[in-house]
């Protein structure tokens, strides 16, 4: 069953150069720091915290590339390895923290919190407390994102799974009160599978779009283009201040 994102690759879904407004960050979180990426662009209507999939990160060049549109669209993006770099060693021996969506998802509600404490943005206006959230998950980071939202309904107004195993987040499912899409490739039937059957369980309102001619990563030519503009369209819908 697929279920890696290699952040390392390189290909048409590179990012462009960094937004200026984008600033290194140590997130705070549970004892731990978790290095992340923060770019808050002007007239910002709302944030999106990013939870990255198996064997990723902060660096992921689908997830920048997806942030990079969303921040063209007025959004705050926070890209932030939910790992340390002990864990990240350990699960490259293991393979068993990035199938830790309970832990993962205590991670993205700490940066969310965070976030909501203005812990980040210095200078930057306008108060990030005050504008709605999203949570954009891929491949195991969607559960986390889906544990997040649960945990945070008042905070979270939207979701996003890209190729995700939102199965992983259990009997979190009927507790998401935020709208969720659910993005999945033509070719990646397993998870198409898995995301149908979770789909039953989820609370809120809930879509799901079949990119086709896609697999797991989307890497096929024009795949991570309709993957952002779901993304940005579904967020720009929904964060709303």
């Amino acid at each position: 069953m697929p279920a890696s994102d290699d952040g390392l690759r390189t290909g048409p879904w590179d990012p462009p150069r960094l937004p200026p407004a984008e600033r290194a960050v140590d997130v705070s979180v549970a004892g731990v720091t978790l290095a992340g990426v923060l770019a808050v662009p002007p007239g910002t209507r709302g944030v999106v915290v990013f939870a990255h999939g198996s064997a990723s990160g902060r660096r992921s060049p689908r997830n920048r590339y997806v942030a990079d549109v969303l921040f063209k669209a007025g959004l705050a993006t926070l890209l932030v390895d939910l790992l340390t770099p002990s864990e990240e060693a350990e699960d490259l021996r293991t393979r068993q923290l990035r199938f830790d969506v309970r832990l993962l998802g205590e991670r993205v509600i700490g940066a969310i919190d965070w976030l909501a404490a203005d812990a980040a943005v210095g200078d930057l206006p306008p108060r990030l407390a005050d504008l709605p959230f999203g949570c954009f998950g891929a491949s195991t980071g969607a559960a986390a994102a889906l544990i997040a939202a649960a945990a945070r309904p008042q905070r979270i107004a939207a979701v996003v799974s890209r190729g995700g195993r939102v199965d992983l987040a259990g009997d979190a499912l009927a507790r998401v009160l935020a709208p969720t899409l659910l993005i999945v490739g033509e070719r990646d039937p397993e998870v198409l599978r898995l995301n149908l059957e979770a789909r039953k369980r989820l609370a809120a309102e809930s879509w799901l779009e079949i990119v086709q001619d896609a697999g797991h990563l989307f890497e096929e030519p024009g795949a991570l283009t309709r993957v952002a503009t779901l993304t940005r369209e579904w967020f720009v819908r929904h964060l709303r201040s």
